[in-house]
Protein backbone atom coordinates (compact mmCIF):
# COMPACT_ATOMS: atom_id res chain seq x y z
CA UNK A 1 0.00 0.00 0.00
CA UNK A 2 1.65 3.52 -0.47
CA UNK A 3 2.50 5.79 2.02
CA UNK A 4 0.32 8.50 2.31
CA UNK A 5 2.59 11.53 2.02
CA UNK A 6 5.39 9.82 -0.20
CA UNK A 7 7.57 12.38 -1.66
CA UNK A 8 5.91 15.32 0.64
CA UNK A 9 8.50 17.50 2.67
CA UNK A 10 7.13 18.27 6.52
CA UNK A 11 8.78 21.08 8.88
CA UNK A 12 7.10 20.33 12.03
CA UNK A 13 7.77 23.06 15.27
CA UNK A 14 8.36 22.39 18.28
CA UNK A 15 8.83 18.52 16.94
CA UNK A 16 11.27 17.41 19.76
CA UNK A 17 8.27 16.05 22.51
CA UNK A 18 4.84 15.22 22.80
CA UNK A 19 2.87 16.13 20.13
CA UNK A 20 5.23 17.76 17.60
CA UNK A 21 7.35 14.37 17.91
CA UNK A 22 4.27 12.13 17.50
CA UNK A 23 2.99 14.21 14.01
CA UNK A 24 6.73 13.97 12.96
CA UNK A 25 7.42 10.39 13.69
CA UNK A 26 3.91 9.75 11.82
CA UNK A 27 4.96 11.77 9.17
CA UNK A 28 7.95 9.95 8.33
CA UNK A 29 6.24 6.65 8.87
CA UNK A 30 3.86 8.21 6.02
CA UNK A 31 6.77 9.10 3.97
CA UNK A 32 7.62 12.46 4.11
CA UNK A 33 11.11 13.88 4.88
CA UNK A 34 10.50 15.39 7.84
CA UNK A 35 12.25 18.76 9.53
CA UNK A 36 12.58 18.20 13.42
CA UNK A 37 12.33 21.47 14.84
CA UNK A 38 12.59 22.53 18.65
CA UNK A 39 15.16 23.78 21.24
CA UNK A 40 16.58 20.99 22.67
CA UNK A 41 19.61 19.20 20.14
CA UNK A 42 19.48 16.51 22.60
CA UNK A 43 15.73 15.68 22.45
CA UNK A 44 15.64 16.32 18.52
CA UNK A 45 18.83 13.80 18.28
CA UNK A 46 16.41 11.47 20.25
CA UNK A 47 13.55 11.94 17.45
CA UNK A 48 16.23 11.52 14.21
CA UNK A 49 17.17 8.55 15.88
CA UNK A 50 13.64 6.90 15.50
CA UNK A 51 12.84 7.89 12.36
CA UNK A 52 15.58 7.13 10.98
CA UNK A 53 15.92 3.45 12.81
CA UNK A 54 12.23 2.85 10.89
CA UNK A 55 13.99 3.71 7.32
CA UNK A 56 12.63 7.19 7.49
CA UNK A 57 14.13 10.59 6.22
CA UNK A 58 14.82 13.59 8.91
CA UNK A 59 16.72 16.09 9.72
CA UNK A 60 16.95 18.64 12.72
CA UNK A 61 16.80 22.67 12.91
CA UNK A 62 17.53 24.17 16.48
CA UNK A 63 15.33 27.11 16.56
CA UNK A 64 14.32 29.18 19.81
CA UNK A 65 10.93 30.88 17.83
CA UNK A 66 9.97 33.92 20.02
CA UNK A 67 8.05 35.47 17.56
CA UNK A 68 10.37 37.69 15.64
CA UNK A 69 9.93 37.46 12.24
CA UNK A 70 13.62 36.85 11.96
CA UNK A 71 13.58 34.03 13.80
CA UNK A 72 10.76 32.35 11.95
CA UNK A 73 11.97 33.52 8.58
CA UNK A 74 15.50 31.39 9.48
CA UNK A 75 13.97 28.48 10.66
CA UNK A 76 11.87 28.84 6.88
CA UNK A 77 15.29 28.95 5.16
CA UNK A 78 17.27 26.35 6.79
CA UNK A 79 14.36 24.13 6.88
CA UNK A 80 13.88 24.81 2.76
CA UNK A 81 17.51 23.69 2.27
CA UNK A 82 17.34 20.84 3.93
CA UNK A 83 14.25 19.74 1.81
CA UNK A 84 15.52 20.60 -1.15
CA UNK A 85 14.83 23.70 -1.64
CA UNK A 86 10.60 23.32 -0.68
CA UNK A 87 8.86 22.66 2.24
CA UNK A 88 5.17 20.65 0.78
CA UNK A 89 3.52 20.78 4.57
CA UNK A 90 3.65 22.92 7.55
CA UNK A 91 3.06 22.19 11.36
CA UNK A 92 2.66 25.30 13.51
CA UNK A 93 2.46 23.10 16.94
CA UNK A 94 5.09 24.97 19.04
CA UNK A 95 3.61 26.82 21.70
CA UNK A 96 4.18 27.18 25.78
CA UNK A 97 1.16 27.20 28.38
CA UNK A 98 3.04 29.55 31.77
CA UNK A 99 0.62 28.54 34.57
CA UNK A 100 -0.55 32.07 35.00
CA UNK A 101 -3.84 33.33 36.17
CA UNK A 102 -5.16 37.01 34.62
CA UNK A 103 -4.15 38.79 37.87
CA UNK A 104 -0.74 36.97 37.85
CA UNK A 105 -0.10 37.83 34.06
CA UNK A 106 2.65 40.83 33.36
CA UNK A 107 3.61 42.12 30.36
CA UNK A 108 6.41 40.10 29.69
CA UNK A 109 4.40 36.51 29.96
CA UNK A 110 1.87 38.31 27.74
CA UNK A 111 3.85 39.34 24.90
CA UNK A 112 5.65 36.18 25.36
CA UNK A 113 2.84 34.09 24.96
CA UNK A 114 1.89 35.63 22.15
CA UNK A 115 4.81 35.87 20.63
CA UNK A 116 5.06 32.19 20.76
CA UNK A 117 1.94 30.83 19.38
CA UNK A 118 0.77 33.41 17.44
CA UNK A 119 3.32 35.86 15.78
CA UNK A 120 6.02 33.24 15.17
CA UNK A 121 3.61 31.12 13.43
CA UNK A 122 2.33 34.13 11.30
CA UNK A 123 6.07 34.71 9.83
CA UNK A 124 6.66 31.08 9.20
CA UNK A 125 3.56 30.88 7.36
CA UNK A 126 4.18 33.91 5.57
CA UNK A 127 8.06 32.88 4.76
CA UNK A 128 6.74 29.62 3.18
CA UNK A 129 3.35 30.02 1.67
CA UNK A 130 4.35 31.68 -1.33
CA UNK A 131 6.86 28.48 -2.58
CA UNK A 132 3.83 26.56 -1.71
CA UNK A 133 2.01 28.59 -4.28
CA UNK A 134 4.76 28.70 -6.70
CA UNK A 135 5.11 25.01 -6.86
CA UNK A 136 1.43 24.34 -6.87
CA UNK A 137 0.24 24.04 -3.91
CA UNK A 138 0.66 23.02 0.20
CA UNK A 139 -0.86 22.21 3.19
CA UNK A 140 -0.58 24.44 6.42
CA UNK A 141 -1.89 22.94 10.01
CA UNK A 142 -2.02 25.15 13.19
CA UNK A 143 -2.44 23.55 16.72
CA UNK A 144 -5.74 24.74 18.36
CA UNK A 145 -6.99 24.10 21.80
CA UNK A 146 -10.05 22.84 23.18
CA UNK A 147 -9.96 25.67 25.71
CA UNK A 148 -10.49 28.21 23.33
CA UNK A 149 -14.31 27.15 23.57
CA UNK A 150 -14.72 25.87 27.09
CA UNK A 151 -13.41 28.26 29.57
CA UNK A 152 -11.06 27.25 32.52
CA UNK A 153 -10.29 29.42 34.78
CA UNK A 154 -6.50 29.85 34.68
CA UNK A 155 -4.49 29.88 31.37
CA UNK A 156 -6.42 32.96 29.74
CA UNK A 157 -3.67 34.33 27.40
CA UNK A 158 -2.76 30.87 26.44
CA UNK A 159 -6.28 30.02 25.30
CA UNK A 160 -6.67 33.13 23.55
CA UNK A 161 -3.87 32.88 21.85
CA UNK A 162 -5.14 29.46 20.45
CA UNK A 163 -8.25 31.30 19.49
CA UNK A 164 -6.42 33.51 17.39
CA UNK A 165 -4.66 30.44 15.87
CA UNK A 166 -7.96 29.08 15.05
CA UNK A 167 -9.26 32.45 13.65
CA UNK A 168 -5.88 32.92 11.14
CA UNK A 169 -6.44 28.89 10.13
CA UNK A 170 -9.90 30.34 8.26
CA UNK A 171 -8.53 33.85 7.34
CA UNK A 172 -5.51 31.42 5.37
CA UNK A 173 -7.84 29.06 4.20
CA UNK A 174 -9.93 32.43 2.47
CA UNK A 175 -6.97 33.79 1.71
CA UNK A 176 -4.71 30.76 0.30
CA UNK A 177 -7.08 28.20 -0.33
CA UNK A 178 -7.93 29.64 -3.91
CA UNK A 179 -4.07 29.23 -4.49
CA UNK A 180 -3.75 25.59 -3.83
CA UNK A 181 -3.12 26.01 -0.34
CA UNK A 182 -5.10 24.22 2.07
CA UNK A 183 -5.28 25.44 5.57
CA UNK A 184 -6.70 23.51 8.47
CA UNK A 185 -6.41 23.10 12.53
CA UNK A 186 -6.62 20.51 14.84
CA UNK A 187 -8.01 21.25 18.31
CA UNK A 188 -5.91 18.83 20.96
CA UNK A 189 -8.44 17.79 23.65
CA UNK A 190 -6.29 17.00 27.34
CA UNK A 191 -3.20 15.08 26.16
CA UNK A 192 -1.14 13.06 28.35
CA UNK A 193 2.68 13.78 27.82
CA UNK A 194 4.95 10.35 28.13
CA UNK A 195 6.85 12.30 31.18
CA UNK A 196 4.15 12.61 33.52
CA UNK A 197 3.93 10.79 36.80
CA UNK A 198 1.08 9.00 37.66
CA UNK A 199 -0.76 12.23 40.00
CA UNK A 200 -0.69 14.42 36.90
CA UNK A 201 -1.82 11.62 34.59
CA UNK A 202 -4.93 11.40 37.33
CA UNK A 203 -5.82 15.16 37.55
CA UNK A 204 -5.78 15.48 33.80
CA UNK A 205 -7.93 12.34 33.39
CA UNK A 206 -10.28 13.90 35.56
CA UNK A 207 -10.14 16.93 33.44
CA UNK A 208 -12.16 14.46 31.30
CA UNK A 209 -14.69 13.41 33.15
CA UNK A 210 -18.08 13.32 31.78
CA UNK A 211 -16.75 13.00 28.25
CA UNK A 212 -17.38 10.22 25.81
CA UNK A 213 -13.46 9.25 26.14
CA UNK A 214 -13.51 9.54 29.79
CA UNK A 215 -9.57 9.83 30.12
CA UNK A 216 -7.44 11.84 28.44
CA UNK A 217 -5.53 10.99 24.98
CA UNK A 218 -2.47 10.25 23.49
CA UNK A 219 -0.16 12.27 21.11
CA UNK A 220 -0.39 9.36 18.61
CA UNK A 221 -4.50 10.55 18.30
CA UNK A 222 -3.14 14.11 17.45
CA UNK A 223 -0.71 12.85 15.12
CA UNK A 224 -3.53 10.93 13.40
CA UNK A 225 -5.38 13.75 12.13
CA UNK A 226 -2.03 15.69 11.24
CA UNK A 227 -1.58 13.05 8.73
CA UNK A 228 -5.48 12.87 7.64
CA UNK A 229 -5.12 16.83 6.96
CA UNK A 230 -1.40 16.73 5.58
CA UNK A 231 -2.97 14.06 3.13
CA UNK A 232 -4.76 14.00 -0.58
CA UNK A 233 -7.21 12.11 1.39
CA UNK A 234 -8.62 16.29 2.74
CA UNK A 235 -8.15 17.31 -0.22
CA UNK A 236 -11.84 19.08 -0.45
CA UNK A 237 -11.35 20.24 3.22
CA UNK A 238 -10.20 23.99 4.00
CA UNK A 239 -10.61 26.00 6.75
CA UNK A 240 -11.71 23.48 9.85
CA UNK A 241 -11.04 23.16 13.28
CA UNK A 242 -11.02 19.45 13.93
CA UNK A 243 -11.84 18.68 17.35
CA UNK A 244 -9.91 15.49 18.59
CA UNK A 245 -11.03 15.67 22.44
CA UNK A 246 -12.61 13.08 23.38
CA UNK A 247 -15.79 15.17 22.94
CA UNK A 248 -14.78 17.34 25.39
CA UNK A 249 -16.01 20.20 23.57
CA UNK A 250 -19.11 19.13 21.98
CA UNK A 251 -20.95 16.12 24.18
CA UNK A 252 -21.58 15.55 27.63
CA UNK A 253 -22.11 11.76 28.99
CA UNK A 254 -24.67 12.16 31.77
CA UNK A 255 -24.67 9.65 34.35
CA UNK A 256 -28.12 7.79 34.76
Amino acid sequence: MAQRLEGRTALITGSTSNIGRSIAVAFAREGAHVVVSGRDKTKGAAVLEEIRASGGRADFVRADLDGTPALSHALATEASALLGGHVDILVNNAGIYPPSTTPTTDEDTFDRVFGVNVKAPFFLTQSLVPAMIGAGGGVVINLGSWITRLGVPSGSIYSTSKGAMETLTRAWASEFGPQGVRVNAISPGVIASVDWDDTTRGQADGMMRGTPAGRSGHPDAIASAAVYLASEEAAFVHGIVLDVDGGRTGVAVVAA
